[in-house]
C-alpha cells in the first residue's frame, strides 16, 4: 500500500509572521507525523517560554538562529504521509532578503501553500511569492488566510482577501488559485474542518493536498532530452555507451534520436545498474547504446522529436543569489544541463520591481542579491537551449563566477514577466 501511494511535492511561503512554521507544525501534528520524543521536547520548550499550549513552529525551525529570532531563515524540508499519499514539504523564509531560498523551495514543488495574515490581507510579499511561483511554472497556489480567529472568523474579511488574491493570481498567470480560511494555531481547516466557519463549505488544506492530481507527467509530456554526462568505453568488449539522466520525455529501444549537428541514430540498447531495460523515462539514470558510431562527449544533447536550436545568444530571466552584482559585460561560466561553457551577460535589460506599482527599473546597473531581472546571455559555444518548462526539466541554467566558482544567479531561458 505504501509503495503505491503517490508523492506530492509542495512548498509553503508567505510574509514574515504569517504563521508558516506554525502551519507546517500543525500539519505534521494533526496528521500524526511527529514522534513522541519530538512532541515531548516541543512541550517542554513551549512551557519554558510560557507559551500556552504547543508552539508547533518548533517542529520546523531547527536552526539555532531561527529559534532565537523566531523566524525561518533556510528552507526546511519535511516528510509526512497520510493513508492517501506521501508528501515532501519545503517551508521557505518570509523575509525579502531570503527570496533566493524561496526560489529554491518552489523550484521542485507542484503546489505552493501561500499564507497571509487575515488582519493584513494580500501584501507586497504575497505578490512577490505569486510572481516567483508563476516564474517557476507552478499552476496551483493555495492561499491559507491564516489567523482567521483574530478577525472573529469573519466571512466578509475572508471574501475580500480571497477576491484580491484570485484577481492578482490570474493576472500573473496562476491557473488554479484556491483560498481557505484557517487558523494554524487552533487547527481550523488545516487538517480538520472547523465548526467556527460554517459559512465555508470548501475542503480543508489537507483535503486539497490529498486530492490535487500528482502530476508525474509534466516532464514526461515533453520531447525526450538526454544530456550526456559521461562516455562509457570498454575496449575489450567493444562496449560504448553514453551515461546520464533522462531530463524529459521517454525513450524505447529502436527509437530515433538526433545528435548535435543534425546527425540521426537509433537506440540499440538501454542499460541500468540493474541490467538492460526496454525503455527509460524522465528521472531515470541510464546508459544509452546507439546503433551508429557518433563522436559525442560530455555536455552533448541527445534528443527526440523537435530538437532545440543551437544558439549563442538568448533571452532569460535570472534571480540573483549572491551579494556580488551581476553587471552587463561580466564574464561568467554557464551551466546548462551537463554543459559548462564560457559566457557573458550581454545586457541587463530590466529588474522587476514587484513591490512598486510605478514600474520596473529599466537599464539597471546590474542584478543584485534576490533581484529578478530580464537579461541577455551570450555564450562562447553554441548550446541547444529551449524555453523553461516542467519546473526546470528543460530551460534552466546557472551563472557561475569564473574566479571563485560561486553560483551568481539561477536562470530560466525565455521566461519573461510583464
Amino acid at each position: 500500500m505504501f509503495d503505491d501511494r503517490a508523492t506530492l511535492r509542495l512548498c509553503t511561503a508567505g510574509s514574515v509572521d504569517d504563521g508558516k512554521s506554525t502551519f507546517v507544525g500543525r500539519l505534521l501534528h494533526d496528521t500524526k507525523s511527529v514522534l513522541a520524543d519530538q512532541l515531548a521536547s516541543v512541550e517542554r520548550t513551549s512551557a519554558d517560554r510560557g507559551f500556552e499550549g504547543l508552539d508547533l513552529s518548533l517542529l520546523v525551525d531547527g536552526l539555532r538562529a531561527e529559534r532565537e529570532q523566531g523566524i525561518t531563515i533556510d528552507v526546511a524540508y519535511r516528510y509526512f504521509a497520510t493513508d492517501k499519499r506521501t508528501f515532501i514539504l519545503a517551508d521557505t523564509p518570509g523575509h525579502v532578503q531570503y527570496t533566493r531560498n524561496t526560489v529554491t523551495g518552489m523550484s521542485t514543488s507542484q503546489v505552493v501553500v501561500l499564507l497571509v495574515d487575515a488582519r493584513n490581507g494580500v501584501v507586497e510579499q504575497t505578490v512577490r511569492h505569486l510572481t516567483v511561483a508563476h516564474l517557476l511554472g507552478v499552476k496551483t497556489v493555495i492561499l491559507g488566510v491564516n489567523k482567521i480567529d483574530l478577525v472573529d472568523y469573519s466571512q466578509d474579511v475572508f471574501n475580500s482577501i480571497r477576491d484580491a488574491f484570485e484577481a492578482k493570481a490570474r493576472e500573473l498567470g496562476i491557473d488554479e488559485p484556491i483560498a481557505v480560511p484557517i487558523s494554524a494555531l487552533k487547527g481550523d481547516n488545516v487538517v480538520e474542518r472547523s465548526a467556527q466557519t460554517p459559512w465555508y463549505e470548501g475542503p480543508t488544506v489537507l483535503e486539497l493536498l490529498e486530492t490535487i492530481p500528482v502530476n508525474h507527467g509534466r516532464a514526461l509530456d515533453l520531447d525526450f532530452r538526454f544530456p550526456i554526462q559521461y562516455v562509457l568505453r570498454e575496449h575489450a568488449a567493444d562496449y560504448r555507451a553514453y551515461a546520464g539522466r533522462v531530463t524529459a520525455g521517454s525513450i524505447r529501444v529502436g527509437d530515433e534520436l538526433t545528435a548535435p549537428g543534425g546527425r540521426t541514430t537509433t537506440v540499440a540498447g538501454i542499460d541500468t545498474a540493474d541490467g538492460e531495460v526496454d525503455q527509460a523515462s524522465a528521472g531515470d539514470s541510464v546508459a544509452l547504446r546507439l546503433a551508429h558510431d557518433i563522436d559525442l562527449a560530455r555536455g552533448d544533447l541527445l534528443a527526440a522529436g523537435e530538437r532545440p536550436e543551437d544558439v549563442r545568444e538568448f533571452a532569460a530571466t535570472v534571480v540573483g543569489l549572491t551579494d556580488k552584482e551581476l553587471t552587463p559585460g561580466k564574464a561568467v561560466k554557464l551551466r546548462y544541463g551537463t554543459s559548462l561553457v564560457r559566457a557573458r551577460v550581454a545586457s541587463v535589460d530590466r529588474v522587476l520591481d514587484i513591490d512598486s506599482p510605478e514600474g520596473d527599473t529599466l537599464d539597471p546597473a546590474g542584478v543584485g542579491l534576490n533581484d529578478i531581472a530580464h537579461v541577455t546571455i551570450q555564450t562562447a559555444e553554441e548550446l541547444p537551449v529551449e524555453e523553461y518548462a516542467a519546473r526546470g526539466a528543460v530551460g534552466s541554467f546557472l551563472l557561475i563566477d569564473q574566479a571563485s566558482g560561486n553560483t551568481l544567479a539561477a536562470g530560466f531561458v525565455g521566461t519573461r514577466l510583464r
